[in-house]
């Protein structure tokens, strides 16, 4: 008897998802190619000669499963060409008014097939990846800013909207976290938006003499305008550092615009005059790279000097414009207190009424400053996830465990319960994805004992939601892992 089969979305990366038909049909899609050693006894899949070898610079088209089989970047045996579609002449095309061309017809799998072709070297895979990621550069009412689009959208479900710590960028920020491969699992069930600070991107241009770099209640009020124009209508946010900071300010001028937030690292409160002396001070004595450093890292991690840190050492210095950088700094420095007080301890307190998900490491530089944001938040709705052995960028050193705490705090909002209810109708004969199945397995690990009390909760609880329960049930507590 024939069992139904349940859709499984497919990939938009690098790797295929074999549990996707359309993947599946895609990796059968031609790629033009041309040989450079001869193939022996492979004769028979050049249709047009008789020989019984493939002689060395024959051009024909394989499909993109074999290609992929045979391309070595060590042993040059095979060269892929771009297929006309994503050359220049095109992506100009497309880039201009993207109405005049039907992509379906020209390729089913525009943006997958695209992606595949990422895995072999080419000169022009940097714009080709512009292309396929969508990146964009927004006016907004305080200025540009740099957004990366993954993904399309999903019915009505929030966009995951990221923003990094000052010193990085989306990149340096979030690629270990979001290639980890439990992380990209959700994110097929998303959009995923990453936001990089004005002038923060990769080959940002140096601002001009005299600019005036926006506030950090500036850079929060540019959000709406990229939602905006993308038409999301809620986020998720994920911010480190100064993005956490940048996100919690975000949700307590536009609430309703958001519907979680794991804030890593946050610091809620602005600069004292001795800390602003002492940032002058090292200001004078270190280079920026290294002033950034010690806000990035605990002090162990510096004196080590381990190669995590050589890296970043290396990829702040280069990876973002120096000038553009110290503007940041100076302004994140420069910040005010985070208007918030938890509920009950003063008269009309205001807080953050989404779902919050704060995360430190064990040793972070930033571990006080989380542990009275903690103070500052409802209970009813908060969980606090301190994080063993990793140090100031936990979603860097420990990608498995934060996937796994997000994988918990989603299913709390009741994001992942979907996912349970198709993997329990798989009984019926529906086939689930490998996603749904790890992600409902996660309900039974013991990562965290926040997921017992997150887990009940069919949707976010919001403070006006939550005023029956609060004393009764407190979802504020510290989670080692």
């Amino acid at each position: 008897m024939w069992e139904s089969y349940c859709p499984v979305e497919s990939g938009l990366g690098r790797e295929e998802n074999f549990l996707s038909l359309e993947d599946l049909l895609m990796s059968q899609e031609k790629l033009p190619c041309r040989t450079e050693s001869a193939f022996p006894r492979l004769g028979f899949l050049d249709k047009g000669g008789d020989s019984e070898l493939i002689p060395e610079g024959s051009k024909m088209e394989l499909p993109l499963w074999l290609t992929k089989g045979l391309y070595d970047h060590k042993r040059r045996i095979l060269s892929v060409e771009l297929p006309k579609t994503y050359r220049e002449g095109w992506r100009t095309v497309f880039s201009a008014d993207a109405n005049v061309v039907d992509l379906h017809k020209m390729g089913p799998h525009y943006y997958g097939f695209g992606s595949q072709l990422l895995n072999f070297d080419s000169p022009e895979n940097t714009e080709i990846a512009k292309t396929l990621l969508q990146e964009h550069d927004l006016e907004t009412p305080y200025g540009m800013i740099h957004v990366v689009i993954r993904g399309t959208p999903k019915g009505n479900r929030p966009v995951i909207l990221t923003y990094h710590d000052v010193g990085l960028n989306h990149k340096l920020c979030f690629n270990t976290f979001f290639n980890y491969e439990d992380m990209q699992e959700i994110t097929k069930h998303f959009v995923v938006c990453h936001v990089d600070a004005p002038g923060q991107q990769v080959g940002a241009s140096q601002f001009p003499q005299g600019y005036q770099y926006p506030t950090m209640e500036n850079l929060a009020a540019m959000l709406p305008s990229v939602m905006q124009h993308f038409g999301f209508q809620s986020v998720i946010g994920i911010g480190v550092g100064a993005g956490a900071y940048v996100l919690a300010k975000f949700a307590l001028i536009f609430p309703e615009l958001v519907e979680g937030l794991v804030l890593i690292n946050i610091d809620p409160n602005g600069k004292g005059w001795i800390d602003w002396a002492a940032s002058k001070l090292s200001g004078l004595t270190s280079s920026l790279p290294d002033t950034v450093l010690s806000h990035l890292f605990s002090q162990e991690e510096l004196m080590n000097n381990t190669e995590l840190v050589q890296n970043y050492r290396q990829q702040i210095g280069s990876c973002v414009n120096q000038n553009n950088l110290q503007l940041f700094w100076n302004m994140y420095n420069s910040r005010r207190d985070l208007e918030m007080n938890r509920p009950g301890t003063v008269p009309n307190a205001k807080t953050l009424r989404a779902p919050v998900m704060l995360v430190v490491g064990d040793n972070s530089p930033a571990e006080d400053s989380v542990v009275e944001c903690n103070s500052k938040l409802d209970p009813t709705n908060t969980t606090f996830l301190k994080m063993a052995d990793s140090g100031g960028l936990p979603q860097v050193t420990q990608p498995g465990k934060l996937t796994e705490a997000f994988k918990y705090f989603l299913q709390g909002m009741g994001y992942i319960a979907s996912l349970k209810d198709r993997r329990q109708s798989a009984s019926a004969g529906a086939v689930p994805s490998a996603s749904m199945t790890r992600l409902a397995r996660s309900r039974t690990a013991s990562l965290t004992s926040a997921s017992s009390v997150d887990g009940t909760r069919p949707r976010p609880c919001t403070q006006s939601e939550s005023t029956e329960g609060i004393g009764q049930i407190n979802h504020t507590m510290e989670v080692s892992c």
